[in-house]
């Protein structure tokens, strides 16, 4: 409760660090996160400091232990994370890890390699396998269209890819066969015609199953082609064509002796790459399964490593160069704790002379330290959005832990909406150990970490929905109306009282549409509702007129205790600095402009509000025009709200008489007091001007702040108006038409109605809704509340804590 209202105590200390034992020290330090060290070495770049080659090291086992995960990920090895995190290696076995992991990495690196080499080798083979099946049909499909040469009759039978059948007529064919990418063939066979200049024959033929690539690991479409050619030069072309195409080239069998040849001779080697694959991946998959046993510790212990030379770097060595000297913020009260810190750390290096701390004075601004729990951490987080708190000044977030839901509440009182938003809260702190929850997205992880908000806003809801009587836009009659519709008919009253009271009989309950209640007749109201608002309220056609005034008079209260709250709590800020004359010429001036006109306005809404009945509301005066004319001083008389009220007018600037009654003797007393307080400040040394005009610029300030942000409470009417009217138009256009279909078709309508409601209630009326009323909620308490006592000008503490250091391993965290 102490250190939630104002931050704890800091103070400054000297660590003396041996330089064996500093190592060892920094660890226990890091394990308990007691303190937050100063950078001792800021003139020093990052690459001229003492322990540049350890922090190397370490960033060269976080470069290994991201490729083993690489490797271990690819290989869908599941990466094991213990419970408990392990603590920094000690010194004797850091070579020894960077030994290991150095070797592991050589060794998987030579085995990846040639996994790669056999995987290719193997797509290349198989490819050839489709490339000579495909091919074979080439042949024998362009006998077909061979074509007849009058010069030599017997050809008429041979065909013209038949190599013999060239070989006779005198030219020299050439071919090159291979695989092409699906979208590049087109490109392809016109860049052929247009270079070789039709002296080249193209066959392709898609394959019927897409491969994979062996360059990229892509699986794509194929295209086998066959290029016969004449002439040495046309198969240049035709070859650094298709180098510049990707085309996976491969020999072409001359005979059909030679392709079976061929064909027995890639079957056997690809089964013989299949078994060398097979051993091989099953190798890798060993080592990397050994791998993973340790790599979550080895993550952890390189990162915690690295973490303590890193603050070594921040500390300077004394004159023999034997002792390391750091300055760190801690809080007095864990002094006690960081000295059995230092001495587990000597004792556990084994070092004869121990390491030691000192206290020193010093004038520099701590940072600031406010413990939280799962609880409070939230609240918290919201205050220090705004501006992290001055170090010792009033916190806030204490006030915040309920002043933050309930005006939230006031604008989305609805029970049925809060009660929703309650089991989601309170579903999430029931399960908030679930791993899931805890790895979970952006948008969840927010909800989640906010989910004791939630809890209290949900909880909230559900009063002010209840003060309200709204569920789902509908009334709840729990006790019972308040109001008698049957005291209303003659019927019910003397003949005598007739004349007196407006009353109903059959002809005007038949012909009026609208019908008025009036409370002064004896027995229509029978007293309060117990517990908020009558539930007739809902069937009234003023319904409306009621809510706005009464829901605009409960925020200006509300606004106004808690703008008089935030200025109370500034007293408590000068009361700690010792700042005695702000209480007197701040505080209490804010209070009495506070009090005086808006505290004056709160007493006018309760006293009109207990005085006047249902008999004198008609005369009642308005609390608007009573408010201004207290600033205007209005000539003609007016009706006051109580008796006496217009006493105020009797002192009047410009009267003359009233002026009069002040004695000489007293002006002149007090004309020799103000020359005594000039003498009295023109001995002190200060700038006076500079201290008035920013005394008189606050002053203005403030006063116009008042205003408005009393004004800016108003939004608590006004959000709550549109929740209850969104709320209204969702029941009438949806549940209304689904409930008063007949009964044939009616349950079969109901069930779509009932589900459409649902998801626009979530998602209208409690995701957007409850996010604007969120917003506004922010705004109130960062602006109109917070600007009254809280600076937020402070740094936060950062302890130098291994538990601050992510847990989880991510090839990004390790890159």
């Amino acid at each position: 409760m102490g250190s939630l209202f104002r931050s704890e105590s800091m103070c400054l200390a000297q660590l003396f660090l041996q330089a064996g034992t500093a190592y060892e020290c920094l660890s226990a330090l890091g394990e308990r996160g007691l303190v937050q060290f100063r950078d001792l070495n800021q003139s020093v770049s990052s690459f001229q400091r003492k322990f540049v080659g350890e922090m190397k090291r370490c960033e060269e086992l976080e470069r290994i232990l991201a490729y083993l995960v690489q490797e271990i990920n690819k290989a869908d090895i599941p990466l094991p994370e213990g419970e408990t995190s392990p603590p920094a290696p000690p010194l004797k076995q850091v070579l020894e890890m960077q030994e290991q992991l150095q070797k592991l990495e050589v060794e998987l690196r030579e085995v990846t390699k040639n996994k790669e080499k056999l995987r290719k080798n193997l797509l290349e083979l198989i490819e050839y396998t489709h490339m000579l099946r495909v091919t074979k049909t080439f042949v024998k499909r362009n006998v077909e269209f061979e074509p007849t040469y009058e010069e030599f009759p017997p050809l008429e039978n041979d065909s013209l890819l038949d190599y013999s059948c060239m070989q006779r007529l005198g030219a020299k064919l050439g071919f090159v066969s291979g695989l092409i990418n699906q979208g590049k063939v087109e490109a392809f066979e016109k860049m052929l015609w247009r270079v070789c200049k039709g002296y080249t024959i193209v066959t392709y033929a898609e394959l019927d199953e897409p491969l994979e690539d062996p360059e990229t690991g892509e699986v794509i479409k194929w295209y086998v082609f066959l290029i016969s050619f004449w002439g040495e030069q046309i198969g240049y072309k035709v070859k650094k064509i298709c180098d510049c195409y990707h085309c996976h080239i491969y020999p072409y069998p001359n005979t059909a002796e030679e392709r079976k040849e061929i064909q027995e001779g890639l079957n056997t080697r690809i089964q013989d790459l299949y078994t060398v694959l097979h051993k091989t991946e099953d190798y890798l998959r060993q080592v990397l399964c050994k791998a993973a046993e340790s790599v979550y510790s080895r993550v952890i212990q390189v990162r915690k490593m690295k973490a303590i030379y890193h603050m070594l770097n921040m500390c300077s060595f004394d004159v023999t160069n034997k002792c390391l000297i750091a300055e760190v913020w801690c809080p007095e009260a864990d002094l006690q704790e960081l000295r059995r810190a230092l001495e587990d750390g000597s004792r556990e290096s084994g070092a004869t002379i121990p390491s030691f701390m000192n206290t020193i004075p010093t004038k520099e601004t701590p940072p600031t330290l406010i413990r939280t729990n799962k609880f409070t951490e939230g609240f918290q987080n919201i205050v220090d959005a705004y501006g992290v708190g001055s170090y010792r000044e009033v916190n806030p977030a204490l006030f915040t832990i309920i002043t933050f839901p309930f005006l939230f509440a006031v604008m989305f009182g609805d029970f049925g909406h809060g009660f929703v938003m309650f089991l989601f809260a309170l579903l999430l702190v029931l399960n908030e150990n679930h791993p899931r929850l805890n790895q979970s997205q952006e948008i969840m992880r927010m909800f989640f970490d906010g989910r004791y908000i939630l809890l209290l806003m949900g909880l909230f809801s559900v009063y002010t929905g209840l003060i309200y009587n709204d569920c789902f836009s509908k009334s709840v009659n729990i006790f019972g109306s308040g109001w008698n519709v049957s005291a209303m008919y003659s019927s019910s009253h003397a003949t005598k009282e007739h004349k007196k009271m407006v009353l109903w009989n059959d002809s005007v309950v038949r012909h009026n549409k609208v019908l008025q209640l009036d409370p002064s007749v004896p027995g229509v109201f029978q007293g309060p509702y117990p517990f908020g608002i009558d539930p007739i309220w809902n069937l009234a056609t003023n319904r409306l007129t009621f809510l706005n005034s009464f829901k605009m008079k409960m925020s200006v209260i509300l606004g106004i205790i808690h703008m008089t709250f935030g200025v109370t709590l500034g007293i408590f800020n000068h009361l700690h600095f010792r700042k005695k004359f702000n209480i007197y010429l701040v505080s209490i001036p804010e209070l009495l402009f506070m009090l005086c006109i808006f505290g004056y306005l709160i007493f006018m809404i309760v006293y009109k509000w207990l005085v006047y009945s249902a008999e004198t509301s008609r005369v009642a005066p308005s609390i608007l025009i009573e408010f201004i004319n207290m600033f205007l001083f209005p000539a003609s008389e007016t009706i006051g709200l109580y008796p006496g009220k217009s006493g105020y007018t009797l002192v009047r600037k410009d009267s003359e008489e009233e002026v009069s009654l002040l004695g000489s003797q007293d002006i002149e007393e007090g004309h020799n007091q103000m020359e005594d307080g000039c003498r009295e400040v023109t001995n002190e040394e200060f700038n006076f001007g500079e201290i008035l005009m920013t005394q008189v610029i606050h002053s203005i300030e403030y006063c116009l702040g008042c205003i408005s942000n009393t004004a800016s409470y108003l939004r608590l009417w006004a959000l709550s108006l549109a929740h209850a009217q969104l709320s209204d138009v969702l029941w009438a256009m949806l549940m209304r038409v689904g409930l008063r279909v007949d009964t044939t078709y009616g349950v079969l309508l109901l069930l779509p109605v009932i589900a459409f409601f649902v998801i626009l209630t979530v998602f209208i009326l409690l995701i957007m809704e409850g996010l604007s009323a969120f917003l506004h909620a922010i705004r109130l308490h960062w602006v109109e509340f917070q600007n009254k006592f809280y600076t937020g000008a402070g740094t936060k503490f950062v302890p130098f804590s291994f538990s601050l250091l992510p847990s989880k391993f991510h090839n990004n965290d390790l890159a």
